[in-house]
């Protein structure tokens, strides 16, 4: 190839690369209602019928564009293990205008249920994790009265919402 000829084609390469639209990082995610989840929280409730207590800490992660929930029971596995552990991932999907999660557990995997979507309806944020036939429904509702969450998680079966767990998440001061 000739020197004129490896230009010429560096040249249009770079006049293409230019045309191209730019795939830059979202504005940083702001979200009021999220904010109120930042921190340390005691979880209590009911899991499979079962009490249940587990520790979980929220914070902001990667340029603030997830808030991640980091949730350990303080049950132990017959090994002497959190019998539950659990990272969530809460974003922001701004073409659909909506919440995202991603839940991963100690039960491994990555399906259609591992991800959720929710369209916030005032201080709820009620996610629908779904594959081809199944869902699962788990609902964040904020209470600014006393600073706390619910959590209601509900499986789906033949269109009726079956509860599984029923818990609650007071601040850790």
């Amino acid at each position: 190839m000739t020197s004129r000829f490896k230009i010429a084609a560096l040249l249009i390469a770079l006049a293409l690369t230019g045309a191209l639209p730019a795939h830059g990082q979202q504005p940083t995610f702001q979200d009021a209602l999220l904010d109120h989840l930042a921190g340390r929280w005691l979880l209590k409730g009911t899991v499979a019928g079962k009490p249940t207590t587990h520790d979980a800490e929220a914070e902001w992660v990667m340029e603030h564009q997830y808030l991640r929930i980091h949730e350990v029971s303080r049950e132990l596995n017959p090994k002497g293990e959190p019998a539950y552990e659990a990272t969530i991932y809460v974003g922001w999907d701004a073409p659909n205008s909506q919440y995202a999660c991603v839940w991963l557990d100690i039960y491994g995997g990555i399906a259609p249920t591992s991800l959720g979507t929710a369209k916030r309806i005032g201080d709820t944020i009620p996610f629908v994790f779904r594959d081809k036939t199944d869902a699962f429904h788990t609902t964040f509702a904020y209470h600014s009265a006393d600073d706390s969450w619910d959590w209601k998680l509900d499986n789906v079966d033949k269109g009726a919402l079956l509860p599984f767990a029923r818990v609650t998440l007071t601040r850790v001061k």
